[in-house]
């Protein structure tokens, strides 16, 4: 006694429409468990830390399960079923000059599509660095789609960037091959005050602050103690100071800046470094 899966007739319209429907519904199923494996993945590599370029390739084949997972679909359906399988050849015949039309008609999409891939094959940045493309457009790529790339900003927005317009831009990654980062911090005091002691302050906060490393070897800055204090330039109202300062987490540097800046700037008035012309207008008014 043999069993035989039972078979069904594709010849009339409601077992065609159940076919396709249920084609589209097992693709969504799979797509959807596809997509669960991926972000379970992701989300392990997260915990453990790791900004990997792996990460960004599985993210943006995460978001490209649904896509192909259709055209799959759409495949089988036109194969299975015998009334479109015997008009394959004019489907996919039509289908060219139809895809030529869109294509012509949707460049931009396909220019996101392909730039994306070429995002993720040359890895100018993954998901996780921090990156920025102009004073305005900084933040950490959150994440890579077919159409584009997010980024989070430091004030918890989303910019969405299309592929084809980050993947011409000039990109600067402070996390690309190291996390350490050199943070220029400009300090403007006035053109008579005792630089020596506000050398002497900038350096003694520059201990204070997290996240702060020895020098690492850098041609910019010698300091092996990171506390190079340079003066850089004077002019007729003020003495230009910049300290070069030393950080294991480039994500931490604006707010430690901003620590410095302002403990500075209360020992500067406490312990009575002149200020630039400038700010004594400020302070009069």
């Amino acid at each position: 006694m043999s069993f035989k899966f039972p078979t069904y007739n594709l010849d009339n319209f409601l077992n065609i429409t159940l076919f396709i429907v249920f084609t589209f519904f097992i693709t969504w199923i799979l797509s959807r468990i596809v997509r669960f494996i991926i972000l379970r993945i992701i989300k392990k590599r997260n915990l453990s830390r790791t900004r990997d370029y792996s990460t960004t390739s599985l993210k943006f084949l995460m978001n490209s399960v649904k896509f192909f997972a259709g055209i799959i679909a759409l495949l089988v359906i036109i194969f299975t079923i015998p009334i479109l399988r015997d008009k394959a050849g004019i489907i996919f015949s039509g289908a060219g000059i139809l895809a030529a039309i869109i294509g012509f008609a949707a460049q931009a999409a396909i220019s996101n599509l392909i730039a994306g891939a070429f995002i993720v094959i040359f890895k100018p940045f993954r998901v996780g660095d921090f990156i920025r493309l102009d004073d305005f457009r900084v933040g950490i790529v959150e994440d890579i789609t077919l159409r584009h790339t997010v980024i989070n900003n430091f004030e918890n927005k989303r910019l969405i960037i299309p592929n084809s317009v980050i993947s011409t831009e000039s990109v600067l990654n402070h996390t690309i091959e190291d996390s350490k980062v050199l943070s220029f911090n400009n300090f403007n005091i006035g053109l008579y005050a005792d630089i020596n002691l506000a050398r002497k302050i900038i350096q003694e906060e520059i201990k204070k602050l997290n996240y702060t490393i020895d020098n690492p070897e850098s041609e910019i800055s010698k300091d092996k103690n990171n506390a190079d204090v340079r003066f850089i330039s004077a002019d007729e109202n003020k003495i230009l100071l910049r300290a070069y300062v030393w950080m294991s987490e480039p994500f931490e540097e604006y707010r430690n800046r901003a620590i410095l800046f302002e403990n500075v700037h209360k020992r500067f008035i406490t312990e009575g470094v002149e200020m630039p012309k400038s700010m004594h207008r400020i302070y009069r008014n």
